[in-house]
């Protein structure tokens, strides 16, 4: 009987996420209006515009008919200005990470953290919804850019996006916030880990720099290991190249960069090794159906999407086996 009441004294009363959009509300207003967002902000803005001011200068001079030229604006470079998809790939992460590494530890610091969870909010709840708060912060943020350079080329160029051309845009920006999502969750892992704001924003950023500069390397040194190349059949080349392949998509940047490809370029037909074979009879240079380049990348987004989820769940756990002190 004792037993019994005891269970029935430590079980939760009402909802686990019971107070989830107060702390995503609360959490998004302090993202928006604090001085290292808005800076971030500023940054990509300039970027962005001196990006898609290239682009169009670039599409002027070279372009005369294509059907997605607004998608242009995304993929062309000119020296020293990368292309902007490029250069999104290297700042989405920074500001995830810049989003959520004090998340957590920065209430242990403030001693805000017993105050916050002696309200009717469950743990469930406030980690869910700083997760919630950074990944929609994230998400507005690049929809403003998305809109910026949609504007910027209907003012430059004279020509409406076609629908075909807005929804590949728009499944980008997916692309982008589910690529998002994974360096939100891994800074909140190291943010519940580390007490320290700076050793969570170091942590995380090696993370990013061993997948940015280093995973390349180790996949050019593990896969002759792993598939090695002795009589040069085109089996062996096919496997090597294969194995390489799937080893290289560990990395959420190999993930994005490929669905990116797929995207913005709707020639693209293959993600994957293609033989001569498979060629025959393809009309080589027509652009794909959108259903058809999703198809391509709907594994690429899957594994985006787990791996944040995943992150997350290691972060909930780590929370749960706080403790937390007054």
């Amino acid at each position: 009987m004792q037993a019994q009441l005891d269970v029935q004294a430590r079980r939760r009363e009402g909802s686990p996420w019971t107070g989830v959009w107060a702390v995503v509300a609360k959490e998004m207003a302090d993202h928006l209006s604090s001085v290292r967002m808005q800076m971030l902000e500023l940054l990509i803005v300039v970027t962005a515009s001196g990006t898609v001011y290239m682009a169009m200068n670039n599409i002027r001079s070279t372009i005369s008919e294509d059907a997605f030229i607004l998608l242009k604006l995304f993929t062309l470079s000119q020296d020293p200005v990368p292309a902007f998809a490029g250069l999104l790939a290297f700042l989405v992460p920074l500001v995830a990470i810049a989003l959520a590494f004090d998340s957590v530890n920065g209430e242990f610091n403030r001693r805000t953290m017993s105050r916050v969870l002696a309200q009717p909010i469950y743990r469930d709840a406030l980690l869910l919804g700083k997760f919630l708060a950074a990944l929609f912060t994230l998400a507005l943020v690049l929809m403003a850019i998305w809109l910026l350079i949609i504007g910027l080329g209907i003012f430059g160029l004279g020509i409406p996006p076609s629908i075909s051309e807005v929804m590949r845009a728009l499944w980008f920006w997916v692309a982008s916030v589910l690529y998002g999502s994974v360096w939100i969750a891994l800074a909140l892992v190291f943010s519940v880990r580390f007490r320290q704001p700076a050793t969570a924003a170091l942590g995380a950023l090696a993370v990013w720099l061993f997948f940015t500069v280093f995973w390349d390397m180790i996949v050019g040194v593990v896969t002759p290991l792993l598939s090695p190349v002795t009589y040069n059949t085109l089996e062996e080349v096919v496997k090597q190249a294969q194995v390489q392949l799937m080893i290289s998509r560990i990395s959420p940047n190999a993930l994005y960069a490929e669905a990116m490809v797929a995207l913005l370029q709707p020639t693209v037909r293959s993600l994957g090794i293609v033989l001569s074979s498979q060629l025959q009879g393809m009309l080589l240079g027509a652009p794909l159906p959108l259903a058809q380049s999703l198809l391509l990348i709907w594994p690429h987004l899957t594994a985006l999407a787990a791996g944040a989820i995943l992150l997350f769940a290691i972060a909930y756990v780590l929370f749960q086996r706080q403790e937390i002190r007054a």
